[in-house]
């Protein structure tokens, strides 16, 4: 098995990448750190020193905009890497395995429970790497101190992630975010940071064209905002009944369910984010949240609708101003989902800021610039 620099370099050569001098950086520090690990496992000079105790060479954290390259990647990095103690993970889909873990020892009434669900991680694992690593819930963010720093510094777990956002920017405003920050700072003491920020983004071009707005609604609408999910997401539709979900917490003891929400991209129906009472602070909790926003089931508002079509105008307000990405199926072009009623004067600025979220210089702005 050829080694990541190796084949990132054979991809470029080839021309199915592009000459990047952020991601070259990214495959070289991924590269050194496949060969620690694969040293280590083979009863190189690390084992040899401790005797074959756990060694921990430094973890990467890869941080940087959509469509960077940053899964691309963590694909190449697992692929290569020359161990079977390797186990390759959604962040969401782990927290939620976490949780149940922490639920089964509590049940031992053994004590705190953390230590062992992280012996029980490791017990396999060498390498553990993340796809998306974002923090959206209390919950999680008050246990995750606690357990990596038992996964890294107790067992020895190497970690590679993958996320949106630098260290710093994890769970930015987030409810008793003091708890959060000892995650932080371990993040930053552990793991190598490396930035993948520059201002291409290439998982656009792999959306080949499909547009952002379908209508009418129906099934060829559908399909296309599915196909645009599989490809921002590098999900295998295949498996489409198992795509994660969320929980966003918005504050106050509150949270929204989110049926599919993967790498960055959530998936919503209108009757779930407009027909429910919800204010503006709940869809800027959104837009901080997610790059890329689905949303399925746009109907044609009368004067009937009228509260609906305040909550949607609020809905593009805040995704248009942290520069969201919106993809939806409509049973209309957007100017004519209100044309009638208390407010659809004022609602013209709703289908200016549609219409231009559909345009590519919107599509190229970097989330929440």
């Amino acid at each position: 098995m050829s080694g990541m620099l190796a084949r990132y370099e054979r991809l470029v050569a080839s021309e199915e990448l592009r000459p990047d001098p952020d991601q070259r950086r990214a495959a070289e520090r991924l590269d050194r750190l496949q060969k620690d690990l694969e040293a280590e496992t083979s009863g190189g000079l690390l084992s040899q020193l401790f005797g074959g105790r756990k060694t921990r060479p430094q973890g990467v954290y890869m941080w940087g905009g959509v469509g960077r390259g940053k899964s691309m990647l963590m694909d190449l990095f697992v692929e290569t890497l020359g161990i079977s103690e390797k186990r390759r993970v959604h962040f969401h889909a782990f927290m939620l395995e976490v949780d149940g873990l922490i639920r089964e020892e509590r049940a031992k009434e053994s004590g705190d429970p953390i230590a062992p669900v992280a012996k029980r991680i490791a017990a396999d694992v060498r390498c553990l790497a993340f796809d998306e690593m974002v923090v959206n819930n209390t919950a999680d963010a008050a246990i995750m101190s606690r357990l990596f720093t038992a996964l890294i510094r107790d067992e020895g777990v190497t970690v590679v992630t993958t996320s949106n956002r630098p260290p710093a920017d994890l769970y930015k405003d987030g409810l008793n975010r003091s708890l959060f920050l000892p995650f932080i700072a371990l993040v930053e003491a552990e793991l190598d940071v490396v930035p993948l920020d520059g201002p291409t983004d290439y998982r656009l071009d792999r959306l080949g064209g499909i547009d952002t707005w379908h209508t009418p609604l129906g099934d060829a609408a559908t399909a296309q905002v599915r196909e645009a999910f599989f490809r921002l997401t590098d999900y295998n539709p295949e498996d489409a009944a198992n795509v994660p979900s969320a929980d966003l917490d918005l504050a106050g003891g509150r949270t929204l369910h989110v049926p599919k929400s993967l790498k960055g991209v959530a998936v919503f129906s209108f009757k779930r984010l407009c027909g429910e009472n919800r204010g503006a602070a709940d869809y800027l909790a959104i837009a901080r949240a997610y790059h890329t926003v689905i949303v399925v089931g746009i109907p044609v508002m009368g004067p009937d609708r009228r509260n609906e079509a305040i909550r949607f105008t609020k809905l593009v307000d805040a995704l248009y101003e942290l520069r969201v990405k919106l993809f939806a199926t409509a049973d209309a072009e957007s100017e004519g989902l209100y044309p009638a009623g208390d407010g659809s004067f004022e609602f013209a600025r709703t289908v200016s800021r549609l219409e231009e979220m559909q345009s590519e210089a919107y599509m190229a702005l970097g989330h929440g610039s």
